[in-house]
């Protein structure tokens, strides 16, 4: 083949393959359950409504899953698969070892199941979820549009490849955020998930007691802030488990837009939410979303929609589990 004719034929197949992502997306819809499985979308909510309500903390929990689902093979609940013999699935990746939120996805399956078996899929499942726990502790609302199938492959390795470090610079991470259609923007919206959830003490002692500085903390990070958190993260091993919230502001469990207001007065936890004020860009969205919490519930909710709709399954690709952990 002459090098002309691999020209064309290159910009062909990458058409076809935007043309079937597209299709594959408009095959999704609000309503897709309406007669397969009417009253199905109410009874997920149901039970994510009660976990919440169990433990607020969930909440994180579940957003966390949906995320770390979608960004690796897209939105296929390939997370949810659990390893076998022959295979270390996502789940069991280190990035994963602190997910949370897999009883509550197989809750509402289970209930699904009850009343219309194999029909409703644990990739919509996690997709409703997300949603209907962020929306439960005062967080905005999005669209779900619905339809996705489940993947049938789940590996540990993609997951290392394709999921943001709490240490990432900005370039690594705007990168991960490319690679599934995001903008520096998008990347910055979303980074605002931060204003709930927990993490260990382990995780950020190392800015905070063995950092390369005459302090031994890291100087980016604000003295006082630095102070509150020597006394709440001592530096002990027996405290390196104690979790203390990403956001301690109202509670550390108040979806608002307070965790902004700390990447501004450097007061963030991780590494990587300092990044994002390392570009004008950046910065500007950070002070854009500090100051107004519509604007940030707005553009949160349609960076969630568009995130939901990563590399779906529709059609006859990939399965409806029965049980979500593993394949039929």
């Amino acid at each position: 083949m002459t090098s002309s004719k691999v020209a064309i034929v290159v910009p062909l197949l990458f058409g076809l393959v935007i043309l079937s992502a597209s299709i594959a997306e408009a095959q999704l819809s609000v309503n897709f359950y309406d007669h397969k499985c009417p009253g199905g979308v109410k009874a997920v909510a149901n039970v994510i409504n009660a976990a919440v309500r169990n433990n607020r903390r969930m909440a994180a929990g579940l957003l966390r899953l949906h995320f770390h689902d979608c960004f690796v093979r897209g939105c296929d609940a390939s997370v949810l698969l659990a390893s076998t013999p022959g295979n270390t699935a996502e789940k069991d990746a280190p990035p994963n070892f602190t997910l949370q939120g897999f009883q509550i996805i197989d809750q509402a399956k289970a209930a699904l199941e009850k009343t219309c078996p194999g029909v409703f899929s644990c990739s919509d499942i996690l997709a409703l979820a997300a949603r209907d726990a962020i929306a439960a502790i005062g967080g905005p609302m999005w669209s779900v549009p619905l339809g996705r199938r489940d993947g049938l492959v789940s590996l540990a390795s993609e997951a290392k490849l394709n999921l943001p470090g709490d240490n990432f610079l900005h370039s690594a991470l705007l990168k991960v955020f490319n690679r599934q259609g995001f903008t520096e923007a998008e990347m910055v919206v979303l980074s605002g998930a931060h204003t709930i959830g927990v993490t260990q003490c382990s995780r950020i002692a190392p800015r905070l007691y063995f950092y390369p500085s005459s302090s031994r903390s890291d100087p980016y990070l604000n003295r006082a802030f630095v102070s509150l958190l020597k006394q709440q993260c001592p530096n002990s091993r027996s405290t390196a488990g104690r979790l203390i919230p990403l956001d301690g502001t109202n509670g550390g469990q108040s979806f608002d837009v307070n965790y902004f207001s700390n990447v501004l007065n450097h007061k963030a936890l991780f590494k990587s939410d300092d990044q994002l004020m390392t570009t004008s860009t950046g910065r500007s969205k950070v002070q854009e979303l500090a100051s107004s919490k519509p604007k940030f519930f707005a553009q949160f909710g349609a960076a969630m929609e568009k995130m939901g709709r990563i590399r779906v399954l529709t059609g006859s690709r990939g399965e409806i589990r029965r049980q979500c952990s593993r394949k039929n």
